[in-house]
């Protein structure tokens, strides 16, 4: 298969102008991903074609959202929390290098896999941290996570970080919006087109109140 081709033709399509060798860095990261899921499971999705759509394009699906969103400039900082095999913590950190990426995640196995690509791709803007989202300090620009827990969940274990959480999503999820905590609401919901990917993706913007 054609990976190449196939993220020329994603990132066209999400409308993203990534910065020179970026996409080469996605594509060695998509492999090293691949070689060590054999071993240590850390996805999954074991096919490489829907790592492509599953993982990197989803990943990227939020920049347009994000490059708006985020102020400008070299200041932006990100953490990523619960994020697994550095997702979306070090596309992001690939595709944008003028931020700084903190990518948080309490499996030993899934950041000594992270540690291994930030040096392989020369990942200079990326900090791993293996600890629990609670324990971790810090104020940052924003906070993302995919797939990491409920929205209340993560309003309690990640709101001390940022007065700004983003939640990646699948289908819009109305009852966790109702729950959320006091003092937090939801500031802009995003539909997502991932393409190649036939299913429903949403973004969500929560604020401190």
């Amino acid at each position: 298969m054609n990976f190449v081709e196939d993220l020329n033709a994603g990132v066209e399509a999400l409308g993203l102008a990534l910065p020179e060798g970026a996409q080469e860095k996605l594509l060695a990261y998509l492999v090293l991903l691949a070689k060590w899921n054999r071993t240590y499971n850390l996805t999954a999705v074991r096919r490489e074609d829907e790592m492509l759509t599953h993982h990197l394009l989803d990943s990227l699906a939020v920049l347009p959202v994000l490059a708006t969103d985020l102020p400008g400039g070299t200041g932006v900082t990100i953490a990523d929390v619960g994020s697994g095999a550095g997702l979306p913590g070090l596309v992001l950190a690939m595709a944008r290098p003028d931020w700084q990426i903190a990518s948080v995640e309490a499996n030993q196995k899934k950041a000594a896999f992270q540690q291994q690509a930030k040096i392989e791709l020369g990942l200079s803007n990326v900090s791993i941290h293996c600890d629990r989202v609670e324990l971790i300090a810090g104020v940052f620009t924003a906070v993302i996570s995919r797939a990491f827990a409920g929205l209340a969940d993560f309003v309690r274990s990640a709101g001390h970080l940022s007065n700004r959480l983003l939640a990646m999503k699948g289908h819009y999820p109305a009852e966790e919006v109702a729950a959320l905590p006091a003092g937090w609401r939801l500031a802009a919901s995003h539909e997502l087109r991932v393409p190649g990917l036939d299913a429903q993706r949403h973004l969500l913007v929560l604020e401190k109140t």
